[in-house]
């Protein structure tokens, strides 16, 4: 297995896993170097330097930084769309591969109350200070809320003892075989003992790996 990949092939991993059409995010990184700035499905691109015989362009999601990199002006220049190509190739079949052999992740919008082995991705937006709880099992636990969300909506995270340190706002994080429940009138989030959270990187092909430009 190569240990680089070329800038086209990381533009075309962005594509699928933000689920942007391969032509327009080609349009959008051309309209991003005449006009400064572009956007693309749920993607923002800025131009934020000219090089030489190179750009430097910036991709967030919201407030989130997704990468920023220099990309040759000869690329932009190509008749036929790279990024369409390159979306072919092994690299990428191998990660649509993984990413469907994966868990299914379900958006905020449709968890309904009742609902178990729910998994989801989520971006954390705060985490309630802590309370100490005497539990049904006749002990003390910790216990707060996070808010987390998606594009689609927000719900509310219950965490216990060590999970409550074990995110921080701002991470994305990842959960398994959760249950929904109501509380007060409200959604909430559970994860039992069988479940599992964790912190995932925004990106998991990683920049650095890029051929030097």
């Amino acid at each position: 297995m190569r240990n680089k990949v070329s800038i086209g092939e990381y533009l075309a991993f962005l594509s699928i896993k933000y689920e942007v059409d391969p032509d327009k995010l080609f349009y959008a990184l051309i309209s991003a170097e005449k006009n400064q700035k572009s956007t693309c499905g749920n993607l923002s691109i800025k131009c934020r330097g000219k090089l030489r015989d190179k750009i430097v362009l910036l991709i967030t999601k919201g407030s989130k930084v997704i990468a920023q990199f220099p990309i040759p002006n000869d690329f932009l220049l190509e008749r036929n769309n790279p990024i369409k190509t390159l979306r072919k190739t092994n690299v990428l079949r191998r990660h649509l591969i993984k990413k469907n052999k994966g868990p299914h992740f379900l958006p905020i919008r449709d968890l309904r109350t009742g609902m178990k082995q729910v998994n989801l991705k989520a971006e954390v937006l705060e985490i309630a200070r802590p309370i100490l709880v005497f539990t049904r099992f006749g002990n003390y636990a910790s216990v707060a809320n996070a808010l987390i969300t998606d594009e689609t909506g927000t719900i509310k995270l219950c965490l216990w003892n060590e999970q409550i340190k074990s995110i921080s706002v701002g991470d994305t994080v990842q959960i398994e075989n959760a249950r929904v429940s109501t509380f007060r009138g409200e959604r909430q989030l559970r994860i039992g003992k069988n479940g599992m959270l964790s912190i995932v990187e925004d990106i998991d092909f990683p920049l650095e790996k890029l051929h030097n430009l």
